[in-house]
């Protein structure tokens, strides 16, 4: 993948569309999201710009006559680039381009941007340039040559230079080769969940920014880079939490939600999601401080619903009550999530109730058994040691005595095998 080797600091125009079914409040909200986005992938906003439409003009997105205003004020404030909210069509963006003469990119490309600047492990990078490549085909136009040479900066990394240059048959192909590329990845990933089945394995889940990374290095000192900022890791990172000295799970942390998040991001995102699905817990982690939380619970409930894991038993924990400056809120979430959790993942607080959940769990879902057989079975006895860690087995003149402890799924595996099933 391309990458720019220095960073640009781009003045940036934000644009929205105000329709009559959405409230001035959400606009602004997601123009503040927006900000923060824009910030992440290394712009500064110098103007926000929302305009009133009954509905979204389909030649220009906000109608002609504000994109020669926004061409204006763009030459009047050295503006590099201008951000729209929402997914921009190739016929849009291409009039935007040529009206404004300035670098103009979406929600969508603003996000793979930020995800292409983050990927550092080869799984994360095929998945990034997966996404790019299937955004940028129905794109390819010769204005995108143009903004590679002249811009640079946002919206160019990843595949770069050298795949806008070419035709679309060339990035149908690389784009087969990359789909290859990841179902190898895949094919490695489920061949190492196997040597997990034994173990509970839960999830934290949530929206970017919600402190997900933090509370995994608290629970198992994963050493996970953490920081205040949007998609600051994406690879699913997977560690032991010690409950007891015979009792732990495992715990994963994985790319955090955000409304919008491109379709092909999240296609092409389906090995690292993969854990989600795997899980047999999901902890939902929320930024308690957050004025739109709520939003936030919706979009990742959305977005499970969407990885067919919205039924998987679920735990809502709200996080940062330390930097909550409004302690009423608490009696709020109370009442609207009762047997949720507060705690904050910077300062440990409230860590005790959150690992008496997982003992809990842990003893709702692990089986504990002996089985009695005789000498001629030591196959199976060996293929009950090669799937439990937890467990005694005792010889004597009579038969064989296997005592274990272990997940309800490993244990009826146990049962059918000894049952001929």
């Amino acid at each position: 993948m391309f990458e720019t080797t220095k960073e640009i600091i781009e003045k940036a125009i934000l644009v929205a569309v105000k329709t009559r079914d959405i409230s001035t409040e959400r606009i602004d909200e997601h123009l503040q999201e927006l900000e923060m986005l824009a910030n992440t992938a290394g712009a500064e906003t110098i103007l926000k710009i929302v305009q009133d439409k009954n509905k979204i003009d389909t030649a220009f997105y906000i109608g002609k006559g504000k994109a020669e205003e926004i061409a204006e004020l763009a030459e009047l404030n050295e503006i590099t680039i201008v951000i729209f909210d929402d997914d921009l069509t190739p016929t849009q963006t291409r009039n935007l381009e040529k009206l404004i003469n300035k670098k103009i990119i979406d929600r969508s490309g603003l996000i793979l941007d930020i995800f292409a600047s983050h990927a550092k492990t080869n799984e994360a990078k095929t998945q990034v340039e997966l996404a790019q490549l299937q955004y940028m085909l129905p794109r390819l136009t010769r204005a995108w040559t143009h903004l590679s040479k002249q811009f640079g900066g946002i919206g160019t990394k990843g595949p770069g230079e050298t795949q806008i240059e070419t035709d679309r048959r060339i990035i149908r192909t690389r784009i087969a080769k990359l789909k290859e590329k990841l179902k190898k990845i895949e094919l490695q990933q489920k061949t190492k969940s196997l040597g997990r089945e034994d173990y509970l394995k839960a999830t934290i889940v949530g929206y970017t920014n919600a402190g997900k990374s933090t509370l995994l290095n608290l629970l198992t000192e994963a050493k996970v880079y953490a920081e205040d900022k949007l998609f600051a890791t994406l690879d699913s990172t997977t560690r032991a939490y010690d409950l007891s000295p015979k009792k732990k799970i495992l715990l994963t942390d994985t790319v955090g939600f955000i409304r919008k998040l491109p379709h092909h991001l999240v296609a092409s995102f389906q090995t690292t999601l993969n854990v989600v699905k795997d899980a047999d817990l999901i902890i939902h982690l929320i930024d308690i401080t957050n004025p739109y939380f709520e939003d936030h619970i919706q979009v990742v409930e959305e977005t499970l619903e969407s990885l067919n894991c919205k039924e998987k038993q679920q735990i809502k924990i709200f996080n940062k009550i330390d930097a909550l400056t409004d302690k009423s809120k608490i009696n709020y979430v109370n009442s609207l999530y009762p047997n949720c959790i507060m705690i904050s993942a910077e300062r440990g607080i409230n860590i005790s109730s959150l690992k008496n959940i997982f003992i809990d769990y842990y003893e709702q879902n692990f089986v504990s058994n002996k089985i009695r057989t005789d000498h001629t079975k030591g196959n199976l006895v060996a293929k009950v040691h090669s799937m439990v860690e937890d467990l005694k087995t005792t010889y004597d003149d009579f038969g064989i005595t296997i005592e274990y402890k272990t997940s309800k799924h490993i244990h009826e595996q146990i049962l059918r095998l000894f049952n001929g099933k």
